[in-house]
């Protein structure tokens, strides 16, 4: 006997409550901050992209003009479509640029005292059914979503770098997040071409969780003397079949974001095992931050890039 289960009064309601997102909003003109805009404005969303500074801004808009092209040429997007996403991109340094924004995306620097002062500044700006998401790939996003006045509404939305070429974008509740804010930013994330992965409010999520205390590892073998950067690197790279050595990796990431990462899991779980590895801390005091400052492990002024130990 075939039964019909028809949807409760409640369900119903919380079916069409799920948020429509059809105009976003990015802070942070950086690495992440551009490619979200990148991949929003291909998928058909008008996007404002806000940083503090105007140069960031047009370097942001070079940057995606760039990668589109590089698009174009490789066949995966028209010449057409890449002239209507670069034209549904708008730059802004005023807050009150989001006032019509469904969803605003926070990709600022991994400083939480950065992050918060931004939601401080934004949320009075904000139509009261606009949603919240930090691309942060560490802190809790429990904690970011009790310093504004919709904890329900905030969510994390954690894209990967680089952005339009990676394909995964995990998503994390905090203990407020409501179930039609997480059901719509899911969506979002598949409207744009990525793949889903849900991670618990913990420190680091999944994906840095196993991949920094990884570099750091490395760190500490490079510290130790148990190998060089280059024997470090092609052992990872031949012996365990990764696309780039750690410390390629942790230069191509930045080196103070892989020690923000270490610094909130040794914080967050009181584990020994997360402590970051003097010698990255150095690195980081030095100003030799990667790729992002020419130099790291390796020193980008020369073809190919040499290791610096």
């Amino acid at each position: 006997m075939n039964v019909e289960v028809m949807p409760s009064p409640a369900t119903d309601t919380l079916l069409s409550a799920e948020p429509h997102i059809a105009q976003v909003g990015v802070i942070g003109a950086g690495q992440m901050g551009n490619g979200i805009a990148h991949v929003c404005a291909l998928a058909g969303l008008p996007v404002t992209l806000l940083d503090a500074k105007k140069p960031a801004l047009d370097s942001a808009l070079a940057t995606i003009a760039h990668n589109m092209d590089r698009q174009v040429n490789r066949g995966i997007v028209t010449a057409e479509d890449r002239d209507a996403a670069l034209a549904r991109i708008t730059t802004n340094l005023d807050y009150a640029a989001f006032d019509d924004a469904d969803l605003v995306i926070e990709a600022a620097t991994e400083k939480e005292e950065i992050k918060r002062a931004i939601f401080k500044q934004l949320v009075p700006h904000l139509k009261p059914s606009c949603l919240l998401a930090s691309n942060t790939s560490s802190i809790s996003i429990t904690r970011l979503a009790a310093d504004t006045d919709r904890p329900e509404k905030f969510i994390g939305m954690h894209f990967m770098n680089p952005v339009p070429v990676m394909k995964l974008v995990e998503i994390i509740r905090g203990i407020a997040t409501d179930e039609p804010t997480f059901q719509a930013v899911d969506a979002l994330a598949r409207k744009v071409g990525k793949i889903t992965a849900v991670a618990e409010d913990f420190p680091a999520f999944i994906v840095n969780r196993i991949l920094v205390p990884m570099i750091n590892e490395a760190v500490y073998a490079l510290y130790e003397g148990v190998g060089s950067v280059s024997a470090i690197d092609i052992s990872l790279k031949l012996g365990a079949n990764h696309p780039m050595g750690p410390l390629e990796l942790a230069d191509f990431i930045g080196l103070d974001t892989c020690l923000s990462i270490m610094q909130v899991l040794h914080d967050g779980l009181a584990d020994s095992k997360y402590r970051p590895c003097p010698l990255l801390v150095k690195y980081v005091e030095a100003g030799w931050l990667g790729r992002k400052t020419g130099r790291g492990f390796y020193d980008y002024s020369q073809t190919p890039p040499r290791p610096t130990r």
